[in-house]
């Protein structure tokens, strides 16, 4: 298909669109009628226009000489990588799990084993297309009259519009990826390691494309880095009855294909997998492959959050209430010993995964998510249910999460259950910089603010 085609087809669907949003009605709050979200928790249900997205999925060109991409805003990473390998490229930060979109992860925050030397899928964003609260299609870029929304839309979450096209950066890649577990026993050895190793972009006099790691327990911790090779001996393949978690702890040294190595964690949920049976040996080896993968999981957590069956039964069967704690946060590599101290003992949630993070452009300035250029940073996950003592509030768990984070000089992503207090949380998130931004593309309050949808959960 020639390009002024796709581009036709392109402006039909935006003026589609624009039609569509100008008909819902202007008293409600506008939602996207998609299945996918980057939200990992409940929402309250409430009124609102339900606007269809659907002809905003697909990958309109890939430039293999420019080394970019150009991409609608729903296209999942799934969709984006096929389209981008076939060229020998991949974006420049792939989350972990398939059906995460690009427009999601870039209005929101994605983090993977490149992060640590490309920054966020945000950072590789050239120019983007926004549908904003006020109705009007604008191009924003970090040189044109929009740049403020170009450098304020990174975690706005949806709330100031929503990104119909994006143009990003891609890298080349080669076919495999070496994959080697460094175990450690000491957390503050660890980490001095992980710095290390991100500063050098080395380890043992060989190149590091991907760094991340898994811990355990408290004196067991892993460090991976990946590496891009032509060649392997062999390949693994975690897509069926092997673990790829559980492998971290028994092999020192991998083979991967660059595909099945970005979706590696997708096939478990991680490790969260668990919680459906599908890792005891039996039940995995009867489940169809098809569905060993992360938006299944995702849709058995969604029955559970409208029916609570699961939930009647623990406490039919007398087992405490349990609070969710799914979060993701940053710390100062130099403060990261602390707060998995603090994890362990406030929470024993575990595994926990980790994985480096530095700015891309240290002279860049993203408003509602602003990290020190010049520090690295460990993201630290970690998806699980904790006990509640009698009396204890409902957030207790998140909450303290939340007061550790900040006392340690870091930041949390808001995809996941926040207990903020209203001006803490703007005082965190740049409340000052948001509200120019709201003012200017949604003056009239068409899509719910920040902390509405990511705290009250709106």
């Amino acid at each position: 298909m020639s390009v002024p085609v796709v581009q036709q087809r392109y402006d039909d669907a935006v003026k589609d669109l624009r039609r569509s949003y100008t008909a819902l009605p202007a008293t409600e709050p506008v939602r996207l009628a998609k299945r996918t979200s980057n939200l990992f928790r409940p929402r309250l249900p409430a009124p609102g226009g339900l606007l269809d997205v659907s002809s905003f999925a697909g990958v309109l060109d890939v430039d293999p000489v420019a080394r970019t991409a150009d991409v609608l805003g729903m296209t999942t990473y799934e969709q984006l990588v096929d389209a981008t390998l076939a060229h020998d490229l991949m974006p420049l930060v792939v989350p972990q799990l398939k059906t995460i979109t690009l427009g999601g992860a870039v209005s929101g925050l994605g983090i993977e084993s490149a992060s640590f030397r490309n920054g966020t899928p945000h950072e590789s964003v050239l120019d983007v297309d926004v549908l904003t609260g006020d109705g009007q299609v604008v191009t924003a870029r970090a040189d044109n009259e929009h740049r403020d929304l170009f450098y304020g839309f990174p975690n706005s979450y949806g709330t100031l519009g929503y990104a119909l096209r994006l143009r990003i950066e891609l890298e080349p890649v080669r076919r495999y990826v070496q994959l080697r577990h460094l175990h450690h026993r000491e957390p503050a050895a660890y980490f001095a390691a992980v710095a290390e190793i991100c500063r050098t972009g080395r380890h043992d006099g060989q190149r590091v494309d991907f760094v991340d790691g898994t811990v355990f327990a408290p004196d067991e911790l892993y460090c991976t880095i990946g590496t891009f090779v032509a060649n392997a001996p062999y390949t693994s393949d975690y897509t069926g009855m092997n673990i790829y978690y559980q492998s971290v702890q028994h092999r020192r040294e991998d083979f991967l294909t660059v595909r099945d190595y970005l979706w590696r964690w997708d096939t478990d949920w991680f490790w969260c997998s668990r919680a459906f049976g599908v890792q005891t040996p039996w039940v995995r080896r009867i489940v169809p492959k098809r569905y060993l993968r992360s938006d299944t999981y995702w849709r058995l957590i969604a029955l559970e959050q409208r029916y609570g069956v699961v939930r009647r039964l623990e406490a039919a069967r007398g087992k405490p209430v349990e609070e969710r704690v799914v979060q993701d946060i940053e710390v100062p590599v130099d403060r990261a010993a602390e707060f998995l101290d603090f994890l362990h003992r406030d929470t024993d949630i575990r595994p926990v995964w980790i994985c480096p993070l530095r700015q891309r452009d240290p002279d860049a300035g993203w408003d509602l998510y602003q990290l020190d250029p010049g520090t690295l940073y460990i993201n630290v996950g970690f998806w699980s249910t904790v006990p509640l003592r009698p009396g204890e509030a409902a957030d207790t768990h998140n909450r303290r999460v939340e007061v550790e984070v900040t006392r340690l000089g870091g930041r949390k992503s808001l995809y996941s259950t926040s207990s903020y207090p209203e001006e803490e949380f703007w005082r965190l998130y740049n409340g000052p910089a948001y509200r120019k931004l709201k003012d200017r593309y949604d003056a009239g309050g068409r899509l719910l603010d920040l902390f509405s949808k990511t705290v009250r959960g709106r």
